[in-house]
């Protein structure tokens, strides 16, 4: 396997792992629970629990998450709320600037701002639903089924205008 391969998967890898390590250590700035991590997608393959966290390996090496207690996530202030949901995009951020020009920078960057996207379950559409329950003072569904059709027709244009530049 050639290096700039290598050192893309360890970069991209890298990338995700401190990206939800953000999340991680927001939370437990802000005293929300966590209760698993995970490395992966799909069936476990393996699973050890560290100081109250299930951290799990998973089949599918595409992606990582922070499961969080959202009851307690939810009755924060929405400052902290945003915090805890903007963290990993910080992180990405911060990275990209003390990587920049590097292909661990570039990879950083895409993170962040493609978390920014509010696209189903990314930092950005969790972002919006918070601000929308927020504003109208409860759930409210057609607003919400918005946001994620918006966020996803918003996705999709960036996704054929990026294709289309090449």
């Amino acid at each position: 396997m050639n290096f700039f391969v290598v050192n893309a998967i360890v970069s991209l890898l890298a990338a995700i792992v401190l990206h939800e390590l953000g999340h991680f250590f927001a939370a437990r700035i802000c005293a929300v629970p966590v209760k698993q991590a995970g490395l992966g997608w799909g069936p476990k393959l393996y699973g050890v629990r560290l100081s109250e966290v299930d951290c799990q390996l998973r089949l599918l090496p595409i992606g990582a998450y922070i499961q969080m207690d959202m009851r307690v996530l939810q009755s924060r202030p929405l400052m902290q709320q945003l915090f805890v949901l903007g963290a990993g995009i910080g992180v990405n951020l911060t990275l990209c600037t003390l990587a920049w020009g590097t292909l661990f920078g570039a990879l950083n960057l895409a993170l962040a701002i493609g978390n920014l996207v509010p696209l189903y379950q990314l930092d950005g559409w969790k972002s919006g639903m918070v601000i929308c329950r927020r504003v109208f003072g409860r759930p409210s569904p057609l607003v919400e089924w918005m946001l994620t059709i918006g966020g996803g027709a918003v996705a999709l244009a960036v996704l054929i205008r990026a294709f289309l530049s090449f």
